[in-house]
């Protein structure tokens, strides 16, 4: 789990006690969207490698499926099982709740009149300098077959900065320059996604971090307690509107308080555990999984339930 180890390890920290990584992490995540950062079922995987078209929602609709940001949660903190000065504290309403990503089948996008970029439109911001390298050695294997911009992206680039200097995967033609539009016959959605389909890997191993970690946020803080110890808490959440910073709120759509986007069989702890054993590690996840089971396993009715979620 090295970013989380690099966050504890720098020395200078801001007024909230979040770590300079850390906090420099969280701004490159809340300024990138990305498509799905959860390994699609079967049946997800080879709609990927279909074309793809969302159906439109009413503005009236689209304000009738998402629920709001303020509503209870049920939180649980437990120890790092690999690292006594870090402790995790996970959101068990989002991770217990029945959300899955819905692109190319009823996801609105952030963006009006381009549901089928989903949340690719603006490009992915790189987290630092190893993620855009690992990304790049991803995106050298990528073919025209798989990549509908690669004569694009090999002639003029695939990086572009940001007004803030901020290198991020460049926009084209009104959406990420790695986003298939439908139509195209290796797949509409994330060619680095596609790619990683193809090749029998995780979709995290391919994408830029951003785009593999959303909808699920983490965050650091560092916490001074009271016996003048100090502890690195990890907390792992839904990434909503709020995530975004105060743009989130214009965004056209977002979908993990949507209903529309909470119908899956498996909760997000089980759909997301590569992704979460990556920020968290094994041991954490592990964990993580016993305290989500003790949840569900419950005979009285459940604590604070997602409001998406479909009754139980």
């Amino acid at each position: 789990m090295p970013k989380t180890k690099k966050a504890k390890n720098e020395q200078a920290a801001t007024a909230s006690g979040a770590s300079s990584q850390a906090k420099s992490q969280v701004r490159s995540s809340a300024k990138s969207p990305a498509e799905s950062s959860a390994a699609p079922a079967d049946s997800q995987k080879s709609q990927l490698m279909t074309e793809v078209k969302s159906p439109k929602m009413s503005k009236k609709a689209r304000a009738a499926d998402e629920k709001g940001l303020d509503f209870a949660r049920a939180w649980v903190e437990f120890p790092d099982p690999a690292d006594d000065e870090q402790v995790f504290r996970c959101d068990l309403t989002w991770l217990t709740s029945r959300w899955n990503c819905i692109f190319g089948s009823g996801c609105q996008g952030i963006q009006a009149g381009r549901a089928d970029d989903g949340c690719c439109t603006l490009g992915a911001h790189f987290s630092d300098e190893d993620d855009e390298q690992r990304v790049a050695g991803h995106v050298a294997r990528l073919t025209p077959e798989i990549w509908q911009f690669h004569d694009e992206g090999r002639e003029h680039g695939w990086i572009s900065e940001d007004e803030d200097g901020d290198r991020q995967t460049r926009p084209y033609q009104g959406s990420c320059i790695f986003q298939n539009r439908p139509g195209f016959a290796g797949g509409a959605g994330c060619s680095l996604h596609i790619l990683a389909i193809k090749e029998g890997r995780e979709p995290l191993e391919t994408k830029p971090d951003v785009c593999w970690q959303l909808p699920v946020r983490r965050t650091y803080e560092w916490i001074d307690r009271p016996d003048d110890t100090r502890v690195l808490q990890v907390s792992i959440g839904e990434y909503d509107r709020r995530g975004w910073g105060p743009g989130g709120h214009d965004l056209h759509w977002w979908c993990t308080s949507a209903t529309s986007a909470h119908g899956a069989g498996d909760p997000v702890y089980v759909s997301y555990g590569p992704e979460l054993t990556e920020l968290m590690g094994k041991a954490g996840y592990d964990r993580l999984v016993e305290l989500c089971e003790e949840r569900l396993a419950s005979q009285l009715p459940l604590l604070a339930p997602h409001p998406a979620d479909p009754a139980r």
